[in-house]
């Protein structure tokens, strides 16, 4: 395909995120007239640069951003977890998403309960001290324990009423599911595997199992909808390095998913749990530990055959960041991954982290990439 042509359908996707702010609303506690500007502002960014679909973080931090019966209202609106902000922040995104013609995924992080170790600062209500057997710190924040079956059950019905209540196009969770390791400290699910373990060569392979479960079962309560809602994952972008596995990528990451994080994110795919997958192959072409040369290939030959949709997570915030390697200042580094990704057919399609880099662009980079490679606006993939 000649450099610029636009595919018949592709996505063009970027994340919108609201934890601790990042993305949206810029500070809590505004008005609700400048949250929602905010809001139709990142939207309108997206479509100015011919994307076509949102990434919407809408549970955060085992909170929500409309009006859940299970989980309080986020504090990155209002500033106070369980306040109401006085509007549906979710159903507000929806509308106005597909009114501008663009797919809006509700993206949720399952385990994460909050970025601090202190309980009591979470609202009296909060499922976490009602139910504190069920929470595990670690690395001084706080997480649901994976291992509970009830923990497992719950994370699912918070997730899916968002699903079941709104017009969404997806449901999509990022990279966390066990925790990132911490040097020095154990995540302490001793009891849960006391209990549930029996049968498993190690904690490891019944951590792998708790994860596959959650995924599995969420695969099938998505695709027994009345109405298709795409299932997608964003995982950190190595799964195995070669050296760890003969299967894995060419790759020296400090980080495998498999091993560090309990995802299988591989055998996900192979089984056809997943509609999409959006491995974060944050990386420049040619950096050493993880080439995005490398990963994309590697992606490609595991979607393959599968049913599954590969979509290439970019780093668009490392883009002109003085703190990043050379590659990253040179305003057409990512650019050049969607040239390199297109001579991949399993590719189809890309997501930014994030939108306020979409918007603003300070380096410059985003305008580039559409200048290149979105002549057009394409409908995403269905």
């Amino acid at each position: 395909m000649a450099r610029g042509a636009a595919r018949h359908r592709e996505l063009r996707a970027t994340w919108l995120a609201t934890v601790v702010n990042r993305d949206w609303p810029s500070k809590p506690g505004l008005p609700v007239a400048a949250q929602q500007a905010e809001l139709t502002g990142l939207l309108d960014a997206a479509v100015k640069r011919r994307l076509n679909a949102v990434i919407f973080q809408v549970r955060p931090a085992a909170d929500a951003l409309w009006p859940s019966p299970y989980e309080p209202w986020s504090s990155f609106l209002t500033g106070t977890q369980g306040r109401d902000p006085g509007w549906d922040p979710l159903g507000f995104a929806v509308r106005a998403a597909h009114r501008r013609g663009l797919e809006l995924h509700a993206w949720c992080n399952p385990y994460r309960v909050a970025n601090h170790p202190d309980p009591s600062r979470l609202v009296p209500t909060h499922p976490a001290r009602v139910h504190p057997e069920w929470v595990v710190p670690y690395g001084g924040k706080l997480y649901y324990n994976p291992g509970l079956p009830e923990v497992r059950r719950f994370v699912q019905d918070a997730m899916f009423d968002a699903v079941t209540r709104y017009a969404v196009d997806g449901l999509h969770w990022d990279d966390y599911f066990y925790p990132y390791p911490v040097a020095g400290q154990t995540f302490d699910d001793d009891a849960a595997f006391a209990r549930y373990g029996a049968g498993f060569p190690d904690r490891a392979a019944w951590r792998r199992h708790n994860i596959d479960l959650l995924v599995q079962e969420t695969s099938r309560r998505v695709r027994a909808l009345r109405r298709r809602v795409h299932f997608g994952v964003s995982p950190f972008g190595v799964w195995r390095n070669k050296a760890t596995d003969p299967l894995g990528s060419d790759t020296r990451a400090g980080v495998q998913t498999y091993d560090d994080l309990y995802a299988d994110t591989r055998r996900w795919v192979r089984e056809g749990w997943l509609d999409y997958i959006t491995p974060q192959v944050y990386w420049n072409l040619g950096f050493a530990a993880a080439d995005y040369a490398t990963l994309v290939p590697w992606w490609a030959r595991t979607v393959a055959g599968s049913g599954v949709r590969l979509y290439v997570g970019e780093a668009l915030y490392k883009a002109g960041d003085p703190a990043q390697p050379a590659p990253w200042q040179d305003v057409a580094e990512l650019s050049r991954h969607l040239a390199f990704a297109r001579q991949h057919p399993q590719v189809a399609g890309h997501a930014f982290f994030s939108a306020k880099e979409v918007a603003t662009d300070p380096f410059g980079a985003m305008a580039r990439v559409v200048a290149d490679h979105y002549p057009s606006r394409v409908r995403p993939p269905r």
